[in-house]
């Protein structure tokens, strides 16, 4: 059955992803620690289905609320035609114009996401914010990324732009299912484990933190009785490192 195969391919990825990235959480969750006991910011960018996982990180229940979305413009489902999207992301320099639209500095952390990592929009974003002073933490397939050919004009990928690279585990094209008597596979990975990665960094974050005696700031739901005070206090106390607010 072609769902059971689908659950089992996502859950031996899961398992692989879990063994084989401990380290790399690790170190970016220390970059993270530092960055967040500084008083610093965070920063999450993906163009088209890998802001995906910025998504899943800004305003969520159980997540720092630290992490900044720099939004991919023109490269979301919301762009008509949406094939435009894919054009977008091959614009050279204009990963660097979306970095100028957020207020990135020195010692800030920038969560980077894509799957192929071959196209120049999140790897010249990537080298913007690293010439600003911040910490690259890249989330890539290497299976598809060593796979392709980069699309950037010098040859670069972003697992080339990284001060700390995240293995997503998606296979060389996403889809993962091969149903007989049907030449494409279905059934991509890289949103599954993209966010799962994504969120074990945060969880090893906060807890590396509060081992340190610091409390970090951490949305609980808004729809429970204390929620929006809650969130509302903690909001006003990290307001200088908190911009979209705004």
């Amino acid at each position: 059955m072609g769902a059971a195969t689908y659950f089992r391919r996502a859950i031996e990825t899961l398992e692989r992803v879990a063994a084989s990235q401990t380290e790399a959480l690790a170190q970016a969750a220390e970059r993270m620690v530092g960055a967040i006991t500084d008083g610093k910011a965070i920063y999450s960018f993906g163009a088209s289905h890998s802001f995906m996982i910025t998504e899943e990180l800004v305003y969520r229940t159980g997540g720092l609320m630290l992490v900044n979305p720099i939004y991919p413009h023109g490269m979301n489902l919301f762009v008509r035609p949406m094939t435009s999207t894919s054009k977008l992301e091959r614009v050279p320099g204009l990963g660097k114009v979306l970095l100028d639209t957020a207020p990135v500095a020195a010692g800030d952390i920038v969560l980077v996401t894509s799957t192929s990592g071959r196209n120049p929009v999140p790897i010249d974003l990537a080298i913007a914010a690293r010439e600003r002073g911040a910490s690259i933490i890249g989330i890539t397939a290497l299976a598809y990324t060593d796979a392709v050919t980069s699309r950037h004009p010098q040859g670069l990928k972003l697992k080339d732009v990284c001060d700390v690279l995240l293995d997503n585990g998606a296979p060389h094209g996403d889809a993962a299912v091969t149903i007989e008597g049907f030449a494409q596979a279905v059934g991509p990975l890289s949103s599954i484990t993209g966010i799962a990665l994504a969120n074990a960094l945060m969880v090893e974050t906060v807890d590396r933190l509060v081992a340190q005696g610091y409390t970090p700031p951490v949305f609980v739901s808004a729809n429970l009785d204390e929620g929006d005070a809650f969130n509302a206090r903690l909001l006003a106390e990290n307001q200088h490192r908190i911009h979209y607010l705004g």
